[in-house]
Order: C-alpha cells, then structure tokens, then sequence
C-alpha cells in the first residue's frame, strides 16, 4: 500500500495539469497523511491574533494527487474510508469575512481544543463525541487552470459533510483521465452546517480503498453511508430547536443559527463561543419547503453537551 505524506505532496488547488504522486489500480488502497486546515499555522497556544495573522491563501492544502489507472470521464469513482485516525490538538476558528454570519461576528476568535478517542474537550466550554470525517475529498475538474480548494464541486471537494467518515464510501463523478484524488480539511467533529466557517480542525491518517464503476456515470456526488452508532441519535432530554421561517433558506438558516446563539447566551455562553459551538455541535436542517411561499430551517443544539 502506498503511503502519501502532506509534507512530500502537498498541493493547494484542483488542477487536472498536476502530476499525479502516485497511480493505483482500481480496488487498491492508499494511505494518505493530512495537514490540518490551517497549513499547520496555528498552535497549541493560539490567540485571536494569529488568527488575524493566517494566509488564507495556505488554508485548505491536500495530499495527493493520486491516479487511479483506467479512470476515464464518465466513470464513477468509489472510495470507502477504511480508517481515519485524527490528532490530538484542534482549533476552531472564528475568521473575518468568513461565515454564515461573518457580518455580525467581524472579529478573530478561537478555540483550541484537546481531541481524544471518545471525546473532545472543546476549550473550557463543552465536551463533545469525537466523529472524524473528511472536510475535503475530490477529483481534479475537467476545466483548466488551477482551481480554488474552498468552494466544493460538482467533483467533490471541501463538501464539509460529517458523514464522509469511516465505513462510509463516496461516489465522485470522473471529469479527465486517472481521476485525481486528493484529500485534506481533517475534522475531529462537526455540526451540520459548519456554521462558523470551521469545525473542529486537526490533522489525521486515513486509509482509503479505491474502486472504478464503469458504466454508472453520476452529476453530483454522492455517498454510501456508514452504519449510524446509537450514541449519535442525538436524543437526550435537554436538546433545543431553534427556526428561521421565511422565502429564503440561506436567510432562514442565518436566523435560526441567531436564534441559538441568543439562547446559548441564556446559559453564560458569549456570543462568539456561541458561534463556534453551533459550528461544532449545532445542526441545521430543513424542515419544510413546499408551503409557499415560506420555508423553515431549523438549528439543533443539545444543551448536555456544555461543560
């Protein structure tokens, strides 16, 4: 099995020009070794201004690319994540201009948190189930040019879905010759919605096994969904809900996730700590759109889970 290390293959966009670092036969498996999303710019003791000081032009690397031989466009690509085993250290980072909310929230904050195999210690605030996944895992576009990792695609990418985890297998659409997988954004744990603009962020290990469905060409991803433990039913007796009702989701999810950190403030949490928990621990779902002309959004939050 070949092993790929983000020191040795580090690249910082999608780009089907790239040389691939290594070519595998369909059904082989590739261990790759990820860099965590802030290019390893912050550390164990990071402030509010290191996160001001970030190159965001660094944010985001991947390890790859790799080939895998006889891809051609119009297959689909299926990877299963075999195991995926993050680091120890993580941050959350509240970053200026970036965010559901990042017009209310304009300055640098962040939390570092202690990941451990069962549990994250998120700063002092909350303890949360520790559920590694993929925030970025993709193909090289067809189109040409250097491509940036932030916003997913059609492809794959920085898709930021906490289910891309082990046991899980992702279906990605083939666009040029070898596919050219990459991945990066490690995560120890996630909401949905991302909210705040990260999770949270770590480095991580994972092993993939790549297989080559010829014949069975798809538009958009798609995703093999590992078995759910029980423990993630999210079903304690101290869970909140809050809405956004309105004709726009994107406006609806803004005032749902407001809606939550309004009331984590209830409970002694500041607003910004609040932000980053419901990026973390927070769940955004639809709850309705076909009673026009109004939609509902709804955040999630299980209050067990502050310190």
């Amino acid at each position: 099995m070949h092993t790929l290390h983000h020191r040795d293959r580090r690249h910082l966009g999608w780009d089907a020009s790239l040389a691939p670092a290594v070519e595998i036969a369909p059904g082989s498996s590739v261990e790759l070794v990820l860099q965590d999303a802030f290019g390893g710019q912050l550390g164990p003791q990071a402030t509010p201004a290191d996160v001001a000081a970030l190159d965001l032009g660094a944010a985001n690397p991947l390890t790859g690319p790799v080939a895998v031989a006889g891809a051609e466009p119009g297959d689909t690509l299926a990877i299963t994540i075999d195991e995926l085993s993050v680091g120890e250290l993580a941050w959350t980072a509240v970053i200026p201009g970036f965010g559901l909310l990042a017009d209310e929230f304009p300055a640098p904050h962040v939390i570092v948190s202690d990941v451990g195999g069962q549990e994250v210690a998120f700063g002092g605030l909350a303890r949360l189930p520790t559920r590694p996944f993929l925030g970025t895992i993709g193909v090289a576009p067809a189109e040409p040019g250097s491509h940036s990792v932030i916003p997913p695609r059609r492809v794959g990418g920085n898709m930021d879905c906490r289910d891309v985890r082990a046991g899980a297998t992702l279906l990605l659409p083939v666009e040029v010759a070898g596919a050219l997988l990459s991945a990066g954004d490690p995560h120890g744990g996630q909401g949905d919605g991302e909210v705040c603009g990260t999770a949270v962020e770590t480095t991580a290990v994972v092993r993939l096994t790549v297989e080559l469905r010829h014949g069975t060409a798809i538009d958009q991803p798609q995703l093999e969904l590992a078995p759910e433990p029980v423990v993630e039913r999210r079903e304690g007796p101290n869970r909140r809900l809050t809405m956004g009702v309105g004709p726009d989701l994107l406006a609806g999810a803004r005032d749902a996730t407001r809606a939550m950190i309004e009331l984590l403030g209830q409970h002694g949490v500041d607003p910004a700590d609040a932000y980053a928990l419901c990026s973390v621990a927070g769940h955004l779902r639809i709850l309705e759109v076909v009673d026009a002309p109004n939609w509902v959004v709804g955040m999630e939050f299980d209050l067990d889970v502050l310190a």
